[in-house]
């Protein structure tokens, strides 16, 4: 079997809509916590994409991985305009699809997004995830540190909740 592509987008017109689509659907199906609540239509799905989503660019790269011709995984890199900020940034929606779990494209996805961000000059990331789910265990693998929690910061794709969030940081 061969291992998914990362490839970098950086236009809007760039994006595989669809497949994107069909990752978020399958993500928020899966339980995880996406800012969605299940079950989100591939519709609903490709209008965030389309609408709501940060379009790619210089400063929002987005990753998408692939392998023969579907989606398996996608991050986005959002850095920070802000004069102070312009050392940070934030990690937006990794995701990788129920089919390609448990082959590492997770880990991937977040080393191709932090050496971008080193050579954008950033030296400070951040994230959020749902405190308890197995992304805390990625993040914790990956040298993320854990910075605090928010209870009842957002409800699980089921609608139940609200649960904890837990916030993390990494610098580079």
């Amino acid at each position: 079997m061969t291992s998914s592509v990362i490839e970098r987008l950086e236009t809007p017109e760039a994006r595989p809509l669809a497949g994107l689509a069909e990752l978020l659907r399958d993500s928020v199906a899966g339980g995880a916590a996406m800012g969605f609540l299940a079950p989100l239509s591939h519709e609903a799905a490709g209008r965030w994409w389309r609408h709501e989503a940060p379009a790619p660019g210089p400063h929002a790269p987005l990753w998408v991985a692939s392998r023969e011709g579907h989606i398996e995984g996608a991050v986005q890199l959002n850095a920070c305009r802000k004069p102070s900020g312009r050392h940070r940034g934030e990690v937006l929606k990794l995701m990788v699809h129920s089919r390609a779990r448990g082959q590492g494209l997770a880990s991937r996805l977040m080393t191709t997004l932090e050496a971008h961000a080193a050579t954008l000059g950033l030296t400070l990331l951040l994230l959020d995830t749902r405190s308890g789910s197995p992304a805390e265990t990625l993040y914790t693998r990956l040298g993320w540190e854990r910075y605090g929690e928010v209870p009842g910061y957002s409800l699980d794709p089921d609608g139940s909740g609200p649960w904890p969030t837990a916030f993390y940081f990494r610098r580079l």
